[in-house]
């Protein structure tokens, strides 16, 4: 029997608490488990009673909308969808288009890969600055009107275009990468989301798996996908880990893991956030899900708070190419590559 697990708003959805981001499932992050297993930890989420599943068209260049399509779609109507465009497959490699005719094309794909006729929630997953933004949001408001998406997202997006694409149709939510190492959305994007009534998503909230104590001293293999991010290189790398060491402290002495604490941290921050903490295992899947019944004081949080100033962790957090397609404010002497 599906479990029923704490929920919180997005746009005209009720979802649970947390989420889960799909993406490592089948890109980005290594090691990669066999789609048996990648199966099995989706089922296994609806199961535990995750009603919010996140996915983009960029993940696997489709193969993530295709793994969810074929293992959850006999239970539509059990959970909200989420996906994304802009980001996409372009001439076999990554790219950007934000025009109204690739987010048409890139939607129909996501339809056809997710054996679907309607996606819940509908993302631009990263501004491109060639386009204005309200010409692609009227695309997606259009796509709203046919009835092929629900509500209309945005994604690592700062404040000031948030309230430009608010004003041609309202937005449902901003997803953005929020951990207690990455708190870029604290500068403007909460206020302004808790001003607009617009659910913030947090991915990475475990910092892709770094506070979780996933990355060792040794770091990762040169092809995964954070190999290339400053902090997960050295000499960030080792004092980042000072960093994860202190929080594992403060979890010990809590009564529970450091993955734990940083999920509840960022359900304290606003009523609105839904973590969507991403894994390859149930076991990890179970624990994540498992915060949702710890009660932890407001004190923890500041000690995270303590460790965790802006200033404090090393490096940027992206590549320079990467970087250039953020719209996210930064903050007053943030590292960029």
């Amino acid at each position: 029997m599906t479990k029923a697990l704490p929920v919180r708003k997005i746009g005209p959805y009720t979802v649970s608490a947390i989420g889960l981001g799909c993406m490592n499932l089948s890109h980005a992050y290594l090691p990669r488990p066999e789609p048996e297993q990648a199966e099995r930890v989706l089922l296994h989420a609806l199961e535990a009673g995750v009603t919010f599943f996140d996915t983009a068209a960029l993940y696997g260049f489709g193969a993530n909308e295709e793994l969810v399509g074929r293992t959850l779609m006999h239970r539509r109507a059990e959970f909200t969808l989420a996906s994304k465009c802009v980001l996409a497959e372009i001439d076999g490699k990554r790219g950007l288009d934000g025009s109204p005719a690739a987010i048409s094309r890139v939607l129909e794909d996501s339809l056809r890969r997710l054996k679907t006729d309607h996606i819940d929630l509908y993302y631009l997953h990263r501004l491109d600055v060639k386009v204005p933004i309200e010409e692609s949001v009227g695309a997606l408001a259009r796509a709203v009107e046919a009835g092929k998406i629900g509500a209309i997202g945005l994604s690592e997006m700062s404040a000031a275009t948030l309230r430009r694409a608010h004003a041609v149709h309202p937005i449902a939510a901003m997803q953005t990468e929020y951990s207690p190492w990455t708190r870029n959305a604290e500068v403007a994007v909460l206020d302004a989301c808790a001003e607009m009534d617009v659910a913030f998503v947090a991915f990475s909230p475990l910092a892709r798996g770094f506070l979780a104590g996933n990355v060792g001293p040794e770091g990762v293999s040169k092809e995964d996908l954070r190999h290339a991010m400053p902090r997960f290189q050295p000499p960030h790398l080792e004092a980042n880990l000072t960093l994860v060491a202190r929080l594992g402290v403060l979890a010990n002495e809590a009564g529970c893991t450091a993955a734990q604490l940083c999920l509840a941290w960022s359900l304290a921050r606003r009523d609105f956030v839904v973590p969507i903490p991403g894994t390859t295992s149930i076991a990890h899947l179970d624990e994540n899900l498992a915060t949702l019944s710890l009660n932890l004081p407001d004190d923890l949080f500041a000690a995270v708070d303590a460790i965790f100033t802006f200033e404090a962790v090393s490096g940027a957090r992206y590549t320079r190419d990467a970087q250039a397609q953020i719209d996210t404010e930064t903050w007053v002497g943030e590292p960029l590559a």
